[in-house]
């Protein structure tokens, strides 16, 4: 980093909505430009590669965490251990065991977690093994591609490493050392306290106040650094509150079909994804969906709209999604016995699922949805870099 020079911060605060901070005193005297920001339909998989990319989904290849990909899942071995009863497998031990082993063993990542019932694994990925807060951590350039490949100092904290309290802490003990340049901050852990607290006040302004100190004092190291210091605060996604929970996972089991053999599915919280090996199983399932009133099988349509059409269906052949403020009951990712408060990956179109986009000066350019950032921080970039070059 340099000790000369601009500096620019760009923080990602996970699941910090519009709905929930449109009416709150959250960093005006920062961050006086404040709106909601459109987000990609699914959950953080694949919003932030959209923020780091200015791509969709369908682009940058991350959407949800597994994807099918039977010939190259590296769980394959677990086809033959078929015959043990599932319950050997599919309890708190033995998911454990498993995440340990992707993550140790496999070479998934320190992300790696179970997102499907432990007998499908050997027909799935993991989509995230790379760290994408990285160069090279995306398929296609992110942003910090192009930090590296124009030499541009920059600093980026994440929760690989860090708790947001010591992310805040320690950016600031940089900028106190006159370090200058380019900054990310993901700060992560409000996605986990809204979950439990999205339709509280009290404990969600405590929490939102907390924020608002530890990066008030970020922007104050940053403006004795440079007088002309710029900062946005964005989120990749909001939250909303759960109100019912359905039994969809019932509702198909109760066609009688074999999975896998005759279907895959991967039920995520507020949507599942289908596969099929026979029409006769596609039929039975279509049927079985379209008469459940809270969700709608997407079509190819809005999926390519929505950029998350994939040619070759690795997320799925068929999506479901729910309605917002349902949930799905004993879903993969969270199992039996998960009664969240709020939940995200709801239809981009429901208010609640608006991200924020906070300014310290109002944007060049038109921002409406997380594909708008990307070209900001690209811009941010050259200023820092121009800044910091000699003369």
């Amino acid at each position: 980093m340099s000790n000369r020079g601009s500096v620019r911060i760009f923080v990602l605060i996970d699941a910090l909505g519009w709905a929930l901070i449109e009416k709150k005193d959250f960093l005006r005297n920062f961050l006086p430009h404040q709106q909601p920001l459109r987000t990609v339909l699914g959950y953080s998989s694949g919003a932030i590669p959209s923020i780091l990319t200015g791509r969709v989904p369908a682009d940058h290849g991350h959407w949800n965490l597994m994807y099918r990909d039977r010939a190259g899942s590296p769980f394959g071995w677990l086809r033959f251990l078929r015959f043990l009863p599932e319950r050997l497998l599919d309890n708190r031990f033995g998911r454990k065991a498993l995440k340990e082993l992707g993550r140790r063993v496999l070479g998934l990542g320190p992300l790696f977690e179970v997102c499907v019932s432990p007998r499908l694994l050997p027909w799935f990925n993991w989509t995230e093994k790379r760290n994408i807060y990285a160069p090279r951590g995306i398929a296609v350039d992110s942003i910090f591609d192009h930090l590296v490949q124009r030499g541009v100092p920059h600093r980026v904290y994440s929760y690989h490493s860090l708790h947001d309290e010591e992310i805040l802490e320690q950016a600031r003990r940089d900028l106190e050392r006159r370090t200058t340049g380019f900054f990310f901050l993901y700060l992560s852990e409000m996605d986990r306290f809204l979950h439990h607290h999205c339709d509280t006040d009290a404990p969600f302004d405590e929490r939102l106040a907390w924020y608002a100190r530890g990066l008030g004092k970020v922007f104050d190291a940053a403006r004795a650094v440079d007088p002309a210091a710029e900062f946005t605060v964005i989120s990749d996604h909001g939250m909303t509150p759960v109100r019912h929970v359905g039994n969809l996972v019932g509702e198909v089991e109760r066609l009688g079909l074999a999975m896998p053999r005759e279907y895959l599915a991967v039920y995520d919280s507020t949507m599942a994804r289908f596969w099929f090996s026979t029409d006769e199983a596609r039929r039975q399932v279509e049927d079985r969906l379209r008469a459940v009133p809270y969700g709608r099988i997407l079509a190819d349509d809005e999926l390519e709209r929505l950029g998350i059409l994939f040619p070759d269906r690795r997320y799925g052949e068929l999506v479901f999604l729910l309605e917002p403020g349902w949930l799905i009951g004993g879903s993969d990712f969270n199992g039996r016995g998960w009664a969240p408060a709020g939940m995200h990956g709801y239809h981009p179109d429901d208010a609640y699922s608006d991200g924020v986009f906070l300014s310290s000066r109002r944007p060049a350019t038109e921002v409406k949805s997380l594909l708008d950032i990307h070209p900001l921080m690209v811009t941010a970039a050259r200023a820092v870099r121009s800044e910091a070059s000699p003369a």
